[in-house]
């Protein structure tokens, strides 16, 4: 039985790491927009977010039941194989983080979690339905939503100020700046609501696998206050370069852009935390963030940047789970798998943290645009909708058509006349 609390002890400070890995990974989710348009101050902006991800955490416990009864089968999983879940989880968000990409955290999770569960207890032990319906279709089908949504915000928002006078341009844009802090304190609430939950669930499955709660339980309150705590101190932290690759990798956002992406972002998270759905907040962010790029006339998104984003979003679930599932392996062999597991994840988080070093990136120049991006940038087409917009001109009116005319077939030269004291030869 001490063996059993240790172990459990173990396993609920990991998942607390996660949590805090969650909160400086998924910063950019809130606040990127915020602080690449001059809104808030990159210090002021995390502080805020990390505030109102605290405050998300107490609102609601529907996906933190989805997690602890729905993803897995409890019966019969071992609280190794919680703890083997979340090694595979951090150290995919910290390889993630290395690279600037905003991957998701949430598919972290769970990729872990399915792979561990299965190198325990095979194929059976996990819910596919569940996966499917609320795991892989929110997972495809919100960063599309979320994208449209915000496209057509920003494209409403110029169509409405097209003809604002000049002089009140100044006061549009404040107006802007202020709505785009609200949306911002939106996102952060709708992330603490959603992300927050997820290590509440995972904990809550361990203590249920302990025995120390019944299968089927609510999160103990401290459970909920403690993943609360973690996840918004990892955010006051602030994941610096996933900041700069979703603030200035992805696109050039103005202030009604950014507006209108967290505003798409933020009603996304909150209905689907209402649903039980557990999606990835980095993955609706980004789509809005690109759809707020292409909703603006000559927006261009970064397509090369993007598409890297897109290869970490397919890897996630299996390189997590593959990483679940050997360190499930491990902790299989007895106390000294266990403590071998613990030694890696350690070395390993350390090695990555040195890695990062060599080039470090901090609030002071987080608003500069990635070097790749720059580079990249020039090459980048404008689009094929872009492109044949552009390509397509009005015919010209018959006054244009004389004009040109005239400018580009010259009148003859005029006659001289003929001098009449000289006689016409003949």
């Amino acid at each position: 039985m001490e063996h059993i609390t240790l172990l459990l002890a173990i396993v609920v400070v990991t998942a607390l790491v996660f949590d805090f890995t969650n909160g400086f990974h998924d910063t950019a989710n809130a606040m990127a927009t915020t602080i690449s348009t001059g809104a808030l101050k990159p210090k002021a902006a995390v502080a805020m977010s990390a505030a109102l991800n605290l405050v998300g955490a107490f609102l609601s416990v529907e996906v933190a039941k989805t997690i602890s009864g729905g993803i897995i089968n409890e019966k019969g999983i071992r609280t190794e194989v919680i703890f083997a879940a979340l090694v595979g989880a951090i150290l995919w968000n910290l390889v993630t983080w290395l690279l600037g990409l905003p991957s998701s955290s949430s598919h972290a999770l769970f990729g872990g979690l399915i792979g561990a569960a299965v190198m325990s207890a095979g194929w059976s032990s996990v819910n596919g339905s569940t996966v499917v319906t609320k795991v892989l279709l929110p997972a495809v089908a919100a960063p599309i939503v979320a994208g449209v949504a915000s496209m057509l915000a920003t494209r409403l928002t110029y169509r409405i100020n097209r003809n604002v006078d000049p002089a009140a341009e100044k006061a549009t844009a404040k107006g802007y700046r202020a709505g785009q802090i609200a949306s911002a304190g939106l996102v952060s609430l709708a992330h603490g609501t959603n992300d927050a939950q997820k290590t509440m669930g995972i904990i809550t499955l361990a203590l249920v696998t302990g025995g120390v709660l019944h299968p089927g339980a609510n999160p103990p309150m401290w459970v909920i206050v403690s993943a609360g705590m973690a996840i918004a101190m990892g955010t006051y932290l602030g994941g610096w370069r996933i900041i700069r690759t979703m603030g200035k990798g992805l696109t050039e956002l103005a202030p009604p852009q950014g507006f209108a992406a967290q505003s798409g972002a933020a009603t996304v998270i909150l209905a689907s935390s209402h649903l039980g759905f557990s999606l990835s907040t980095t993955q609706v962010c980004s789509g809005s963030v690109m759809g707020a790029g292409l909703g603006r006339k000559g927006g261009v998104v970064r397509w090369s940047t993007a598409t890297r984003m897109f290869v970490a979003w397919g890897l996630t679930l299996p390189a997590a789970g593959l990483v679940g599932a050997g360190a499930e392996f491990l902790t299989g062999q007895g106390t000294w798998g266990i403590v071998l597991v613990a030694i890696l994840l350690v070395g390993g988080s350390g090695f990555i943290w040195k890695l990062s070093r060599r080039e470090p990136v901090s609030h002071a120049d987080v608003t500069n645009t990635p070097a790749d991006a720059v580079t990249e940038a020039p090459a980048e087409p404008a689009g094929v909708v872009t492109t044949a917009i552009a390509a397509v001109t009005p015919p010209p009116t018959v006054a244009a058509v004389a004009a040109d005319l005239t400018a580009t077939i010259p009148a003859p030269a005029p006659v001289a006349p003929a001098d009449p004291a000289r006689p016409a030869a003949v």
